[in-house]
């Protein structure tokens, strides 16, 4: 990493300073302020850290600008047309590639993890039969700290390893188990003689009368390879939101399952991973084809609070490379699942006209990968408030990459964000009887 300086120069007081200048191995070069308030005496202020890098990472680089998406160095288009979800987690967490033994070890010792604690059962009856997925997912994930505590040596590489692995195998068995206590039906073991995709689907849609995957362990290709590929285009994306709370969590040496834990609460929201339940909410809200110009209207007016869900990216200011891969799927499973659900109709007819609207082209609103994949979802069966668990499925490959790395730094601190105070300055307490 070569380096090269940048002058700061406070024009209230007159100093002035000189500050490394990082350059990285692609992106844009950051400046390293850290002895900024003790050479100038100043912070900076960078609401939503849009501006601000919070660390240094090996993993997931972008360029929003160019539509750019690399895992270690790989496009993601590569990898989206070449691996499996459980070969881009081994590539996330370990750097490389596997090759042919060492996936094999990995899917195996994943295989041997994706088991629940019986006591876990009794857990899930602690929740109302109505409560949202995510809510079970955000408690459940975190309980998982009073199973697997006493053991943990977080300065042990190898406990740290294991802790990784034991989130990504039971995160599809957790979800699957919130699911099926949503609507009353009793849980599904793993079976260790499936994938991964095919795994989870069939703990979430077996019903004790009927397998979900019986004969030869078949399922529909086209169902499998829709999942695998949004598992792998959700996998990871640099320093978002549910990431960084991760980090930061971690940061403070906190239990591994409490600090995925709190990056599932911070997925939870609309304008993070609950982003494609937020687009079929909308596409309900325009209701029919008739009703989209309408609506368009709405969307360039800015003094009108309705919003266009899952067309534009707040890093992608060109396209969503994502959703350039998803695009083929969706279609490809829309006709491999013929329905009559009107929301079809509607989101194709939506994404035609926005396509074509020069106000979009203008803006580059394009269609992202929360439009496709929440199609994709529904058109799979897979119940809306389900949408945001299965993000977290994905990302739990990103969260645990991003936690071994930090974990395996010697420099990292604790995270500790300054604030810009506009309260009131230093007051004098008045007697309660005194006061008017």
């Amino acid at each position: 990493m070569s380096q090269d300086t940048v002058s700061i120069k406070n024009n209230t007081s007159g100093e002035e300073a000189e500050f490394p200048l990082l350059k990285g191995s692609l992106g844009t070069p950051t400046v390293d302020i850290g002895t900024l308030n003790k050479n100038l005496g100043i912070f900076t202020y960078d609401q939503g850290f849009v501006s601000t890098a919070s660390c240094k990472s090996d993993i997931t680089f972008i360029d929003g600008n160019k539509g750019i998406l690399l895992y270690r160095g790989y496009p993601i288009e590569q990898l989206a047309k070449h691996s499996s979800f459980l070969e881009v987690s081994y590539l996330l967490m370990n750097g490389e590639l596997p090759n042919k033994d060492e996936l094999f070890s990995f899917t195996d010792e994943i295989n041997h993890h994706t088991m629940l604690h019986e006591a876990l059962s009794g857990f899930f009856g602690g929740f109302h039969y109505d409560a949202h997925p995510m809510a079970m997912m955000v408690g459940v994930v975190g309980s998982l700290s009073a199973f697997y505590h006493g053991e943990l040596n977080m300065e042990d590489p190898e406990h740290r390893r294991i802790s990784a692995m034991r989130m990504l195998a039971k995160m599809p068995t957790i979800a699957a188990a919130c699911y099926r206590h949503s609507v009353g039906w009793p849980n599904v073991y793993p079976r260790l003689d499936l994938g991964y995709c095919e795994n989870f689907l069939n703990m979430m849609f077996s019903l004790p009368s009927q397998k979900y995957i019986e004969k030869d362990n078949y399922i529909d290709p086209i169902t499998v390879k829709a999942l695998n590929l949004l598992f792998i285009l959700h996998a990871d994306h640099e320093q978002n939101a549910s990431t960084s709370t991760v980090r930061l969590a971690s940061s403070t040496g906190a239990n591994p399952y409490a600090c995925i834990a709190a990056g599932i609460s911070a997925l939870w929201g609309p304008a993070h991973g609950g982003a494609n339940e937020a687009v079929l909410s909308m596409l309900a809200q325009i209701g029919t084809v008739d009703k989209i110009p309408e609506y368009i209207a709405k969307a360039k007016d800015k003094n009108d609070p309705f919003r266009l869900m899952g067309f534009g990216h707040r890093v992608y200011k060109n396209f969503d490379p994502r959703a350039t891969i998803i695009r083929e799927t969706c279609y490809e499973v829309l006709e491999r699942f013929p329905t009559d659900d009107p929301l079809f109709e509607l989101a194709l007819a939506l994404e035609e006209y926005a396509l074509k609207d020069e106000y979009f082209i203008e803006k580059k609103l394009y269609p992202n990968v929360d439009f496709y994949s929440g199609i994709i979802y529904r058109a799979l069966k897979i119940p809306e408030n389900m949408f945001t668990v299965m993000f977290v499925i994905a990302r739990t490959a990103g969260w645990v990459s991003h936690w071994l790395e930090m974990m395996s730094d010697p420099t990292q601190r604790i995270g500790r964000p300054r604030q810009l105070y506009t309260g009131y300055a230093n007051r004098d307490y008045v007697p309660t009887d005194a006061r008017k």
